[in-house]
C-alpha cells in the first residue's frame, strides 16, 4: 500500500517525546498517543483502550507493548492488537522519524 506525501504531519521532534514514554496529539474525532520505545522506536495509537477506554499515553511502556493503567491490558504498540486471552484492538497510525522528527500520516490507517 503506498501512502501519499500529503498526508504525513510533522508532530515535532523525537526528544520530545520521553524514552519508554508517550505524549498525544489531538485531531478530530480522536485523541492519538505516540509512544517512544527505550530503542527509540516510535508508534502511534488511538489513545483509547479497546477495553474500557482507557487512555493508553498514561501506560507503562515495556520493549514494544503497553499496559494500560485502568486494568492492565497489554497492548502492542505495532499493531494495536491486545495480548494475551484480551481480544480487541487500538487503532495504530504510520508514523517515521526523519532528520530527528516524527511525522504521522493520518490518509491511511494501519489498524481498525
Amino acid at each position: 500500500m503506498q501512502m501519499n506525501d500529503e498526508y504525513w504531519f510533522d508532530l515535532g521532534p523525537l526528544s520530545g517525546i520521553p524514552k519508554r514514554g508517550a505524549r498525544t496529539v489531538k485531531v478530530p474525532r480522536r485523541e492519538i498517543a505516540i509512544f517512544r520505545t527505550a530503542n527509540d522506536e516510535v508508534f502511534a495509537l488511538e489513545n483509547r483502550c479497546p477495553h474500557k477506554g482507557g487512555p493508553l499515553s498514561e501506560g507503562i511502556i515495556h520493549g514494544r507493548k503497553v499496559a494500560c493503567p485502568l486494568h492492565n491490558w497489554v497492548i502492542d504498540l505495532d499493531s494495536g492488537e491486545a495480548g494475551g486471552a484480551d481480544h480487541g484492538c487500538a487503532r495504530s497510525f504510520p508514523v517515521k522519524v526523519e532528520n530527528e522528527r516524527v511525522f504521522i500520516n493520518m490518509g491511511v490507517a494501519a489498524g481498525p
